[in-house]
């Protein structure tokens, strides 16, 4: 089986680096770069999330997905279309929807930012905003009973902005189990790599053996 971990927007593949080296096994992990996916095309959400569903469908067997932010819009929508492709879910920082409000705060923040302050993101400035702005209607509560596979919700215990999120998918994703991280803010993985690591290997070990 392979686990496949899914980086946010604001970061790269190698934002996983930490956490990958605290795992007691992580030769089964891969850990994609959203933008390769996209081999040249436009970054919108359907091409993005087109590119993610031929790279899972081309893995043997059923894939553990662990996926951060946009990274976990990704495996949410991947386990929702193709349930009996998903051993187990792991959604860290991840909205059940995109909130029309801060979407617009951050929109406006972009505008101001130069095209240098993206270096280091999943995206350019451009294609940042391409799929943002392909995101805005993205709203799965009607679909999250649709998710059949162990799955675990976690959150910051200071990321504000999505700890809303995080209970209403461990209410509406059946047997789904909650974990707020202390101390904790929304990019989990580079904040506390260790704690997320070692999180990571207890729920693997019950789940998946």
């Amino acid at each position: 089986m392979t686990k496949i971990w899914i980086h946010g927007s604001g970061h790269t593949s190698s934002s996983w680096n930490e956490v990958v080296e605290n795992m007691r096994d992580s030769e089964d992990i891969v850990c994609p770069e959203l933008s390769a996916l996209l081999d040249g095309e436009a970054a919108s959400y359907p091409h993005l999330y087109s590119s993610f569903v031929r790279y899972c469908n081309e893995t043997e067997g059923k894939v553990d997905l662990c996926g951060l932010s946009l990274g976990g819009i990704l495996a949410l929508n991947y386990a929702i279309d193709h349930p009996d492709r998903v051993r187990s879910l792991v959604l860290i920082g991840t909205p059940h929807k995109v909130p029309k409000l801060l979407f617009r705060i951050q929109t406006v923040l972009f505008r101001l930012l130069p095209g240098s302050a993206f270096e280091g993101m999943a995206f350019n400035k451009r294609d940042t905003f391409i799929l943002g702005s392909t995101m805005k209607q993205l709203d799965f509560r009607n679909e999250l009973h649709m998710v059949r596979c162990p799955t675990l919700i976690i959150c910051g215990e200071k990321d504000h902005a999505n700890r809303r999120a995080a209970h209403v998918l461990s209410k509406h994703i059946q047997g789904a189990t909650l974990r707020i991280i202390p101390q904790t803010g929304h990019v989990v993985n580079e904040e506390n790599p260790k704690e997320l690591a070692r999180i990571l290997d207890a729920y693997y070990a019950v789940n998946n053996g």
